[in-house]
């Protein structure tokens, strides 16, 4: 009976991480939707993190009653701080890339992710580079892959493999402005991709010190709302933008809020408990195919050259840097084993010779 209920629980993690990609597949498709029928770029994440905090904030408020640190002034700011990469800095550069590029390539740059991460842990010195051993190697390696695939795909946009039932023979002839405004796409996703990076490199220490994971992406959530309510005051005063004016944009933004918010975060949390976060981040690029699938089906999107290289380039370089950390774990547990079975195994020539001097 063991071996079925194994079974059974690998088919459940993968079904879980599949329905996991497909969810975030469809936040790129509604959210350029969502632009494309004219909903404001600074209304659509206030309204999708005003979804989430109500979604999660109950939850961290009687879920976490025991285990959430008492609130300083010092730990509000960290919050702001974290917010303001995390929220405003990530969802706004996202929503500014996706207005110039595609959905497509906006899943694409998210896969270097990993490798900037592992950057900016090396310069703040939270991981360390083994230069000499094939697991430090696989990650720098990795990295330089995922670096010059985002690179690619922002400087060299290429001819289209494929060509959506939107798009014209004339429309497919890039003209030198649209070329610029996908530069600009692509710039805004690689600043998306690093707001990402640095906020999960700071949520490390900070849950250290504020171990109540719900209440502090709850708290992370509220103030990026306030930071986004203080921006839309400046750049969003015609009321006009704020109403709903259909029906479709209610279910958009409601699956902004409640599925990309609020469900996946839950079953994110779930696969990493059960598989662990290297194995659940190896399931990344299935995401960027789905993407790329549905783009090309419901919006009319066309595939580039240059987007599929850098993709691919930025795949390789994404399993590289998981199978170094994932490589770096296992020789890290290997020589703690080795250790602890020298300090424990009995051995008569060593203990006949700390008699004498003890003596």
């Amino acid at each position: 009976m063991e071996p079925k209920s194994g079974i059974s629980g690998k088919v459940k993690l993968l079904i879980a991480l599949l329905v996991l990609q497909l969810c975030f597949a469809g936040f790129h498709i509604v959210s350029r939707l969502a632009l494309n029928i004219g909903v404001s770029k600074i209304v659509y994440p206030v309204y999708r993190n005003i979804i989430a905090l109500v979604l999660l904030g109950p939850f961290a408020y009687f879920l976490e009653k025991k285990e959430r640190p008492p609130l300083t002034f010092s730990l509000l700011v960290q919050f702001f701080f974290l917010a303001l990469i995390g929220i405003t800095a990530n969802q706004g550069f996202y929503i500014l890339g996706l207005y110039y590029a595609s959905p497509t390539f906006a899943s694409a740059m998210q896969n270097s992710v990993p490798a900037i991460t592992f950057i900016m842990s090396s310069i703040l010195r939270l991981e360390r580079v083994h230069f000499m051993r094939r697991d430090g190697m696989a990650k720098i390696l990795g990295t330089i892959a995922s670096v010059g695939g985002a690179t690619v795909i922002t400087l060299y946009k290429g001819p289209p493999l494929l060509r959506g039932s939107s798009f014209s023979e004339e429309e497919m002839a890039a003209s030198q402005e649209a070329m610029l405004n996908w530069t600009w796409g692509c710039v805004y996703l690689l600043a998306q991709c690093l707001s990402w990076a640095g906020w999960m490199v700071l949520q490390a220490p900070m849950l250290k010190k504020y171990p109540a994971k719900l209440s502090l992406t709850s708290f992370t959530f509220f103030f990026g709302l306030i930071q986004f309510l203080a921006i839309a005051a400046f750049t969003e005063r015609d009321l006009t933008r704020w109403k709903i004016q259909s029906g479709e944009e209610i279910l958009l933004i409601l699956y902004a809020g409640i599925i990309s918010s609020g469900i996946v975060i839950s079953l994110q949390t779930w696969c990493i408990q059960k598989g662990g976060p290297v194995y659940v981040a190896t399931f990344q690029p299935v995401q960027t195919v789905l993407v790329a699938v549905m783009a090309f089906v419901i919006l009319g999107d066309q595939l580039y050259s240059g987007g599929i290289l850098g993709g691919l380039l930025i795949t390789v370089g994404l399993y590289l840097v998981l199978w170094g950390k994932k490589e770096e774990k296992r020789i890290v547990n290997n020589e703690g084993t080795t250790l602890k079975k020298h300090l424990l195994a009995p051995n008569s020539k060593d203990e006949s010779s700390v008699g004498p001097d003890i003596c």
